[in-house]
Order: structure tokens, then sequence, then C-alpha cells
């Protein structure tokens, strides 16, 4: 993939779409490019969180640990960002993740995606509006589990 087509991808990313092309180039520029094959792991839950994952290409399950054993929770899938959460609130990675397709994706270090935020802004308002959503669906998931109702 080159860093046009790199580009390009990381402006169907909802988190990027209002970014202009220069922020989108430096961004694809001080990523890192990963290939995942099925079955790979992408990160541990419990693990401390040092890069946030740009999905390019593919589908990976998002797993976290339950008494029962490891539950899907969802799926990330192309052209989205996960694994934000930690490296914004300093906190252990919340879920596994695990490349269901052979993925391509643009890995972001900590000190590189906050510094985007801290110079960018709009990139910031989009991030917390991406994480508020999350919140308000897993709190309606929530309410709908404890209820032993189905989540909308």
């Amino acid at each position: 993939m080159t860093l046009e087509s790199e580009v390009g991808a990381l402006r169907k990313v909802p988190l990027f779409r209002g970014i202009d092309e220069t922020k989108l180039r430096l961004l694809a520029f001080i990523s890192d490019r990963m290939q995942y094959q099925p079955g790979e792991h992408l990160c541990e839950q419990g693990e401390e969180g040092d890069t946030a994952f740009i999905i390019l290409k593919g589908e990976a399950d998002v797993l976290v640990r339950t008494p029962a054993g490891d539950r899907s929770v969802a799926r990330a899938k192309e052209h989205t960002i996960v694994g934000e959460i930690a490296i914004l609130c300093d906190v252990p990675r919340t879920a596994t993740l695990v490349a269901l397709t052979e993925m391509d994706v643009l890995t972001v270090s900590k000190d590189d995606f906050l510094k985007l935020l801290k110079e960018f802004p709009d990139m910031s308002l989009e991030v917390m509006r991406t994480l508020a959503q999350r919140l308000e669906r897993t709190t309606r998931d929530l309410a709908a589990a404890r209820s032993g109702g189905a989540a909308a």
C-alpha cells in the first residue's frame, strides 16, 4: 500500500473525515503499516496500550474476558480506529482484538496520537464524539442485558 492509498483509506475513517489531506499525509507517514492473518492477536486485554489501530482492510473480533471465558462484544471493521481508549486514558487495554480476516492496519504510537490531537482540535472533537457514541451504546447494551432484553 502506498502513502497515497493510505491517505485515501484514512479519509474513509469517520474520525478523520473532516481532516485536510496534509494532516492525513502526516498521519499516514508517522504510522506503521502492519498486516495480520486470521487468528492473530493485535492486542491483549490488560496489556499497556501504547498504540491505536486504524483498520484499513479486514475485520477483527473484539473479545472481553469474563468468568465464563472470552466473550465477543463487537466487530472492528474496515475504516475504524480501535485501541484509542487505552492511550487516551492511560488504562490497560479493555479488550483483546483478534483478526477474523487478513488485515491491513496502521498503528499510531501513543505519543504521535496525542501530538495530533493537541495540534488538530477538530480531530480531538471527533475523538470525543466517537467515544461518547461508544459509551452511549455500551450503556444501552448493559441496561438491556440487565433487564433481560436484547440490545437495540
